[in-house]
């Protein structure tokens, strides 16, 4: 069977599944193994040598001069990931990101982050993967070693504790934590600042 190219970007939207011994599949190795390799080169440099911005605007295919990202930094899928304004990701972030990623303006992100958006299958998981994209909105705060599983949309304003795996969405404006997390507390919506 002939694929059309992008095919298998349009099984990662609709949550897959995708095989990884149909043809259709080498187009996302070949994305993969770019984002690594821009990756690579953009961790290699010191932090202090500012060039490394460009290797991750190649990556994303997007000036990130509204962006901030501190490295290492690690993405298997730069064209699956979208970013807001101001949107600020602290060291050591892994962003698996073939079922899409979109960080919504004023996103802030503390170091040691961990998003996936793929999954393997339950009874073909050496071959078939599902999907789900991850939506972090506006001006959400994630904390130190935060895990993001997929499919999970995470509220504006909404506040992630330190350590915390977050399973199912996050309500806007709320503060959550624990393994799975949970909500804690609700903030005050007339108190949030830009």
């Amino acid at each position: 069977m002939d694929y059309t190219p992008g095919y298998v970007y349009e099984l990662m939207e609709k949550g897959g599944p995708t095989d990884v011994r149909e043809p259709y599949f080498k187009e996302a190795v070949s994305e993969m193994m770019r984002a690594r390799k821009l990756c690579a080169i953009a961790n290699a440099k010191m932090p202090d040598d500012e060039s490394y911005v460009s290797d991750l605007e190649e990556l994303f295919g997007r000036k990130l001069d509204d962006v901030r990202i501190l490295t290492p930094f690690i993405c298997d899928f730069g064209n699956r990931v979208k970013f807001g304004k101001n949107v600020f990701i602290n060291h050591s972030a892994i962003l698996s990101a073939s079922g899409g990623i979109e960080f919504g303006d004023g996103v802030c992100i503390a170091p040691g982050l961990r998003i996936a958006t793929i999954n393997h299958d339950f009874n073909e998981r050496h071959t078939k993967y599902t999907y789900g994209k991850v939506t972090i909105k506006k001006n959400a705060w994630l904390g130190m070693n935060v895990t993001v599983c997929p499919g999970v949309t995470i509220g504006e304003y909404a506040v992630v504790a330190a350590g915390a795996v977050v399973t199912k969405d996050v309500p806007d404006f709320a503060v959550v934590g624990g393994v799975p997390a949970k909500v804690i507390k609700m903030l005050d919506p007339s108190e949030q600042k830009e």
